[in-house]
């Protein structure tokens, strides 16, 4: 796990690489290489590496990445990504019998909004989302809701639809739940999300003055979906 002998993480990982079919590519900003409490390299060290492949970027053209390109055509390719369009993951049933591939956007809620509508391959495969109400467990981070999850969290919960498994999603969160015990008590606080804090009065920092972020507080605290 690269990380000091106290706060080790290795003990809480899967001794050998789950076995799955479903192969994930993780398509992430480059902010989110700098940051100390990343997700994904956890996420990573609980799979073989042919089946997490990490791409770093912002945009991504058939000319520069062909074999994504190749992936967003294939017809057993899905992209998590909530809206609209989006079918959820639970009530998709024709599983083909070839291996799935399940594209995962990992940055704020901003960059992967700007990562999914300014590539067009990301456009190709069939759009899913989770339906899910459970409560993030990565309380080191802040969530824009309560029910956000971090990119491991929707990698573990659509491995284990995806694969039939109910024990995928136990043994990927061990990490994780390890990493935000052991960073509570060296001194880390519990981060309840941006809905919370509004809802309750506690969010501290200056309401923004851009109409359009404006707009996106008030849908939080009326718990509409954004």
């Amino acid at each position: 796990c690269s990380r000091p002998q106290k706060v080790c993480l290795c003990p809480f990982l899967p001794i050998h690489p789950l076995k799955v079919s479903t192969c994930l590519y993780i398509i992430q900003h480059p902010a989110e290489e700098s940051r100390v409490l990343r997700t994904v390299p956890l996420l990573a060290a609980c799979l073989p590496p042919d089946k997490c492949k990490i791409l770093v970027g912002r945009r991504f053209s058939e000319d520069r990445y062909p074999e994504l390109a190749t992936v967003c055509r294939n017809p057993n390719t899905l992209i998590l990504y909530p809206g609209a369009e989006a079918t959820n993951l639970e009530e998709i049933t024709a599983i083909p019998s070839s291996p799935l591939v399940m594209i995962i956007i990992d940055g704020t809620w901003s960059q992967a909004k700007d990562i999914f509508y300014k590539n067009s391959l990301f456009r190709l495969p069939k759009q899913v989302q989770l339906k899910t109400n459970i409560s993030s467990q990565y309380v080191i981070r802040t969530q824009p809701t309560n029910t956000c999850l971090s990119t491991l969290e929707c990698a573990a919960a659509a491995l284990t639809i995806m694969e039939k498994n109910k024990s995928i999603q136990e043994t990927i969160l061990r990490p994780l739940q390890a990493l935000c015990s052991f960073q509570l008590q060296h001194g880390a606080q519990i981060h309840h999300s941006k809905e919370h804090l509004l809802k309750n009065g506690l969010y501290d920092k200056p309401m923004p003055k851009n109409k359009r972020k404006l707009r996106r507080m008030e849908l939080l605290v009326n718990n509409i979906k954004i």
